[in-house]
């Protein structure tokens, strides 16, 4: 007879609840100052400061963006250079088959719309985005994270997580509440 074992929770990490923007940007300051890397942030409004007090890296997504451009750009000419010289080759007044400043317009439109995709889609990749789940909606107070309260979660994944170490050190930076997160 087999027997069902109960399934315990994995603890994904810390979660300290702060007031204001401040407190937030001044306790990811000291995380990442105390030695802690893999740590999160969530705020109802986005926070300049933010990005620097937690030393993250910057993104590849500007880098994307360029080559999406170039590839728009590239495939625009050539498909009008295709077309004009060997799908469809009209002589229309003398003028040359491969008459180049005629294609700028659309190669300038296919940069354009190269690089705006290659942005938007980018973004919710490098974000992880649609992400329909996290391990942080199972903390109740989580909810006020899209109206007035600010959270830095620290996971357990860092090399310096200890979980009474990590939750003392979230106290002495000023959380209004450090709560565990499991997954």
């Amino acid at each position: 007879m087999h027997t069902k074992h109960a399934k315990h929770p994995i603890t994904y990490g810390l979660l300290a609840e702060f007031d204001d923007q401040h407190s937030l940007v001044d306790a990811a300051h000291r995380a990442h100052v105390a030695g802690y890397t893999k740590m999160d942030a969530f705020s109802p409004l986005p926070i300049e400061e933010l990005h620097h007090a937690m030393a993250l890296p910057t993104t590849k997504l500007p880098a994307l963006v360029l080559a999406g451009g170039l590839t728009g750009a590239l495939g625009g000419f050539l498909l009008q250079t295709w077309v004009a010289t060997m799908a469809y080759p009209l002589n229309i007044g003398g003028k040359p088959m491969f008459s180049w400043p005629m294609f700028i317009p659309v190669t300038f439109e296919c940069t354009i719309l190269g690089a705006a995709l290659t942005a938007v889609f980018g973004m919710l990749a490098l974000n992880g985005l649609p992400q329909p789940y996290h391990p942080v909606f199972n903390v109740p107070s989580f909810a006020l994270a899209s109206r007035d309260r600010f959270f830095l979660c620290i996971e357990a994944e860092d090399d310096k997580f200890d979980l009474d170490d990590t939750r003392r050190f979230l106290q002495s930076v000023g959380a209004k509440e450090v709560s565990v997160v499991e997954d």
